[in-house]
């Protein structure tokens, strides 16, 4: 199960909704291309439903924007087992990258959904290790490690050992 942001959906749903109209793009066409039901971005949009981690990367992945075009800066994101810390977004002309702290708790591990296409993602492990990547060729770094992927198909995260782990993580959005 995936965790829901902590500060609610009151923020997304008229940034959600302010994109897709940008784009021409019908609620019922997002939902398709997000792999959503219709009612589910209806009720994200008017802000009666937090969004879980899942939902809001499809959601980005299906309008073609950085995470941080749906959310504050601020944002605290929890998943099922990663939770993450927005640090900073860089926007560097041809990319947008998004820097967080990333924390595992031991044994726990996370299935994220593919970003849109070109999206990479960069983690530097300083505590336990990280199992990483793409769902079919994860890589292992224990600390002063560096693991990147390729994060336009399904990947996942993992402390493996018995140690949280504490890495930053930098996703990186082409335009």
């Amino acid at each position: 199960m995936d965790a829901a942001l902590p500060d609610g959906a009151a923020h997304v749903g008229p940034r959600v909704r302010a994109l897709r109209s940008a784009q021409g793009m019908s609620l019922s066409e997002l939902a398709r291309r997000a792999g959503l039901g219709k009612a589910t971005l209806s009720g994200l949009e008017a802000g009666t439903r937090n969004p879980t981690l899942d939902t809001l990367h499809s959601v980005a992945a299906a309008l073609g924007v950085a995470l941080t075009a749906l959310v504050s800066e601020s944002t605290r994101i929890q998943g099922a087992a990663v939770a993450m810390d927005l640090l900073r977004v860089f926007d560097d002309g041809p990319a947008t990258y998004e820097l967080y702290r990333m924390r595992i708790p031991a044994g726990a591990a996370q299935t994220s959904p593919p970003h849109h296409a070109g999206v990479t993602e960069h983690a530097t492990v300083f505590a336990g290790e990280l199992r990483a990547g793409a769902l079919d060729a994860p890589g292992t770094a224990g600390p002063g490690g560096y693991l990147e992927w390729t994060a336009d198909t399904p990947h996942g995260y993992a402390a493996i050992g018995g140690q949280d782990v504490h890495a930053s993580l930098l996703i990186r959005y082409p335009r």
